[in-house]
């Protein structure tokens, strides 16, 4: 069975973060019945949560009320499976298809042993990138997979861990899946905006530059009471609400571009990627200024200190060197950067002055 449907674009997956009981998991499958761009009908059952004493999700007993709503509601489903026990529970119950979740793809020990379970089945396998940008084992998962089934393996973009990612709950890093997509052009690859987002907010925003970029599909997580949803509940929206955001994205063709047009695009999605990130580490810097000024200012210390200026200069000018770049772009940089700082911190010590 192919991920995408066919002449409709986006193909959406929708369904809720967890299946939290059998009346919600129906509830929120009839509801999604009828929009047209749905393909796969989703819902985690095993939820590997950062913490403990969360909810991780009901397990196996979830498997049999997604069987319920493909046979009852003639819906095609599938769920996240994180080791060879769940994915030879997928198979048993014939579900349609299953996704590998960006904290399994980081193994890729994991992976071949999931990978090992699915060995000469038909069984669709959707690869989530791995937690951190690492592409290689992104391309590894998805050729293991490909390797062991028969079935469509495709690939799931759903951002990157950033510890200075203040916008997006992960940092999506457009230039990752668009260097996946020139290893393997063949590779169905859809967006899961959702975990990038982090929240409803950005939904709209991401699923376009998705579309944008020429992806096949989105995977967005559907809850008919997102406010009660027992995870990720802030990044879940109605099946009214998603119903809404496919029919507002603007679809556009590649077919009339030229290829040095489409690449020229690529390159320029990879500049706006790198640029963004760029602010997102600026926007960190001046918040670490601030807390420098507020060090000096309760010791009594001044805001300007020429020798840590000159010790700046010096190594931030031997790293410039290393990296092919120009010492007089750099300082002239540096400058800028070091004069807002101590713009910055001039502010938060004549703060109640």
């Amino acid at each position: 069975m192919s991920f995408k449907l066919e002449n409709r674009r986006p193909t959406v997956i929708a369904g809720p973060c967890s299946a939290e009981n059998i009346e919600q998991v129906f509830a929120t499958a009839r509801e999604l019945q009828s929009n047209e761009n749905l393909k796969y009908f989703r819902a985690g059952l095993w939820k590997p949560r950062t913490r403990p004493n969360s909810f991780e999700g009901v397990g196996a007993e979830g498997i049999v009320w997604l069987s319920e709503v493909q046979k009852e509601l003639g819906m095609s489903v599938m769920t996240e499976v994180a080791n060879a026990e769940h994915a030879e529970l997928a198979l048993k119950h014939s579900i349609d298809a299953v996704w590998i979740g960006a904290r399994t793809t980081v193994s890729p020990f994991s992976v071949q042993n999931i990978a090992d379970a699915l060995k000469g089945t038909s069984m669709p396998v959707m690869v989530k990138n791995p937690m951190h940008a690492d592409l290689g084992l992104w391309l590894g998962a998805i050729e293991r997979f490909a390797a062991s089934t028969s079935g469509e393996v495709a690939a799931l973009h759903r951002g990157f861990s950033n510890f200075t990612q203040h916008k997006y709950r992960n940092a999506p890093m457009w230039e990752l899946p668009i260097g996946l997509k020139s290893e393997l052009p063949d590779v169905s690859l859809f967006c899961d905006p959702s975990h990038i987002c982090g929240n409803t907010e950005l939904l709209s925003l991401v699923s376009q530059k998705a579309m944008d970029l020429g992806m096949d599909g989105l995977m967005l997580e559907t809850h008919t009471k997102p406010h009660e949803a027992l995870s990720d509940a802030s990044q879940q929206i109605t099946p009214e609400d998603l119903q809404k955001l496919i029919a507002g994205l603007e679809i556009r063709s590649s077919l009339k571009d030229s290829t040095s047009d489409r690449d020229l695009s690529a390159l320029r999605i990879k500049m706006d990627s790198i640029d963004e990130q760029l602010m997102e580490l600026l926007s960190g810097r001046m918040e670490i200024a601030k807390l420098m000024g507020e060090f000096k200012k309760e010791e009594g210390l001044t805001v300007l200190h020429l020798e840590r200026w000159r010790e700046i200069l010096r190594t931030r000018m031997k790293w410039s060197n290393e990296l092919g770049l120009s010492e007089e772009f750099i300082l002239r940089v540096l400058e800028q950067v070091h004069k807002e700082s101590i713009k910055v911190q001039t502010d938060v010590m004549n703060q109640d002055s």
